[in-house]
């Protein structure tokens, strides 16, 4: 909208933003992009690949000095049971091949690992993993001569047992990482027990092969398990992401519905003083042409289309008018004028106001008001038009001969009403939510010949609404209609006495003293 001086203002902006549709489109692209990776049946385990690698090299780093640690000690027991075994050697290779693992995970984690280097990186880990078996393997062929009875044995089964313990937890994340790592050391002790044929020999390899079978049982569970919680963790961030981009799509669509309601309040408010200024003069002309005020018409034909003109422009007032109401309504910037005023006078005034039109159809109304009812503080415009407007459809919906019916009364509750019933052909129940929409209308609404904008009842459950109110619309099919308009205790003025005022009567009270 450009303003008199020629300025164009910031808010006044096309309600279509045609920029924001490739943004949309690429939203909801991201929508169905989510809502098909969570509605999958399952996922592979490939998809979180590049996940476990990176955890199970963070779980070698953070335990690298175990392993060194456990070799030490390794070596300072065997050189006290034995002080001639070659440990020394051995360990320096344990602690070499340690250091070659160590540093390959250190390089792993610091690359951008993808998808295809992730079974690269993982076969490298699993050789590490056989070298560290080799060196284990090794350490199985360590022999005792000078060691008295089984205690080299136990020593060595002992270490042996916690070597793959150490390894399994270290290795949860690498699948097969303890079947791999510690297959040299099963297949030395199986060739040792077939050549030595000896008890002790045939024992420690069994038990090794049932401590890494088992081992390996023990890491798989935790493997799957870890599995298991990072598909969940994943399911769930897929939802929060869902959310958050719903979150943006509803953001988006609550902006363009505030632009939307804006540019029609906007479009409402300048198009009022338009529409009206040419339809008072359209209704004061055919108004004097139509009661001759100038002269008399030649053709009657002409005096009747200036009653039409004058009807007609009426009507499209009356329209415009409800629309209006309407709109400041939802804007929340209809504002009442509060007084004191009698709820009797005015559906007494509003029936003398219908009263002409109910007499050329031969619609009786009946009155049926409790007298003496006290005054209530309301806005006595709004209040006239819930009334006028209940009794206007009464009117319009009743047939020839009809009858409608006021009431004016008290409430259970304290409060006052005004019911206005006809005989009519009435609404079906289906319907009833339909009338009570903005520009909703019945069927009986449609087939008539007075038609309306479908606001009259919305405006008047709004301004009920206004004065805490309420609306109850009753009907039923070929039986009639009945509205209520219900006001709550919280408007009657009761009378109360004037409150005297305290000083005076203290003065009276010392001046009596």
């Amino acid at each position: 909208m450009v303003m008199s001086n020629g300025v164009i203002t910031s808010t006044d902006k096309n309600i279509v933003d045609l920029s924001r549709s490739k943004r949309n489109r690429a939203v909801s692209k991201t929508v169905r992009a989510t809502r098909e990776r969570l509605q999958s049946t399952g996922r592979s385990t490939k998809v979180f690949d590049r996940d476990i690698l990176a955890m199970h090299l963070n779980a070698v780093l953070q335990s690298a000095l175990v392993t060194p640690l456990f070799v030490a000690a390794v070596s300072a027991i065997g050189l006290y049971l034995n002080p001639a075994a070659d440990l020394l050697g051995w360990a320096l290779l344990a602690l070499s091949v340690h250091a070659i693992n160590v540093l390959a995970a250190r390089r792993a984690s610091r690359v951008e690992i993808t998808a295809a280097d992730t079974v690269r990186w993982r076969r490298r880990l699993l050789a590490g993993q056989v070298l560290v078996g080799c060196s284990w393997a090794l350490f199985s062929l360590q022999t005792c001569a000078t060691c008295s009875g089984d205690s080299f044995y136990f020593y060595k089964a002992a270490v042996i047992l916690v070597a793959i313990s150490i390894s399994a937890m270290n290795g949860v994340m690498l699948r097969q990482g303890v079947l791999f790592g510690f297959l040299p050391l099963i297949l030395t002790l199986v060739v040792s027990a077939a050549l030595s044929r000896q008890m002790l020999d045939v024992g420690l390899a069994a038990m090794s092969a049932i401590a890494v079978v088992f081992f390996h049982y023990i890491a798989d569970r935790q493997y799957r398990s870890n599995l298991t919680l990072m598909s969940y963790q994943s399911e769930k961030d897929d939802l929060i992401a869902e959310l958050e981009v719903a979150k943006s799509m509803s953001d988006e669509a609550r902006r363009r519905a505030e632009e939307a309601n804006l540019a029609k309040s906007r479009f409402l408010a300048s198009m009022s003083h338009e529409l009206r200024t040419p339809l008072n003069a359209i209704l004061g002309f055919s108004e004097v042409m139509n009661s001759e005020v100038l002269g008399p018409l030649s053709n009657p034909t002409y005096r009747e289309y200036a009653g039409d003109i004058h009807r007609s422009g009426q009507h499209l007032l009356d329209l415009i008018n409800e629309i209006l109401d309407l709109s400041r309504i939802e804007a929340g910037r209809y504002e009442l004028n509060e007084d004191a005023l009698s709820l009797l006078e005015i559906a007494e005034d509003c029936i003398g106001m219908v009263q002409l039109r109910a007499s050329g159809k031969s619609i009786t109304i009946h009155q049926q008001f409790e007298p003496s009812l006290p005054q209530i503080w309301a806005d006595e415009k709004a209040i006239r038009q819930v009334v006028l407007n209940l009794l206007s459809n009464a009117v319009k919906f009743t047939p020839q001969g009809g009858e409608v019916t006021v009431k004016v009364g008290w409430t259970a509750g304290g409060g006052q009403y005004v019911a206005i019933k006809d005989n009519g052909p009435g609404i079906p129940e289906e319907e009833i939510p339909i009338v009570l929409s903005a520009f909703g209308q019945g069927s009986i609404a449609i087939k008539s010949a007075e038609q309306g904008t479908g606001l009259g009842l919305p405006i008047v459950q709004a301004i009920l609404a206004k004065h805490d109110g309420q609306f109850v619309l009753r009907s039923k099919l070929r039986e009639g209609t009945e509205a209520i308009a219900i006001l709550p205790a919280t408007r009657i003025l009761q009378s109360v006495p004037a409150i005297e005022d305290a000083a005076p009567v203290e003065r009276r009270r010392r001046t009596f003293a």
